[in-house]
């Protein structure tokens, strides 16, 4: 794992939340944009030394809005930046750690990613994040 690449939070309205963010708090506001294939919708804030991933639902089947419906809003996950994504995943399952997918998948910033069961990693959902 190279660095602590951003932390996904999860919440029901972008529109609602982001002013929290960019007024009360101060960060930038980097870029919004759907990520079609995980049905969300992301808003991207600098805060500094790491970036803020927010994620809205686009639809009620979106791995989002389920979390949501049984946690309510709030962290989900933190992504690590990688090199090799395929490489990597195949050290962690050569060590015995459960992946969610088994290939990487676009995600939000043209990136390729891949999460980490949270059974295998103490009820944390990581993220790893390939960025070309």
């Amino acid at each position: 794992m190279k660095k602590v690449d951003h932390i996904g939070i999860a919440v029901k309205d972008l529109e609602q939340v982001l002013p929290y963010y960019t007024e009360t708090l101060g960060c930038p506001l980097m870029k919004i944009e759907e990520v079609e294939g995980q049905k969300v919708k992301v808003a991207f804030i600098d805060a500094g030394n790491i970036k803020l991933e927010l994620l809205e639902p686009m639809s009620e089947d979106s791995p989002i809005h389920k979390f949501i419906e049984k946690k309510g809003e709030g962290i989900h996950h933190i992504a690590f930046g990688v090199d090799g994504i395929e490489e990597r995943m195949a050290e962690l399952r050569e060590n015995g750690v459960k992946l969610l997918n088994e290939e990487p998948k676009p995600g939000a910033g043209g990136a390729m990613v891949a999460f980490i069961h949270p059974k295998s990693s103490n009820g944390v959902l990581y993220e790893l994040c390939e960025k070309k």
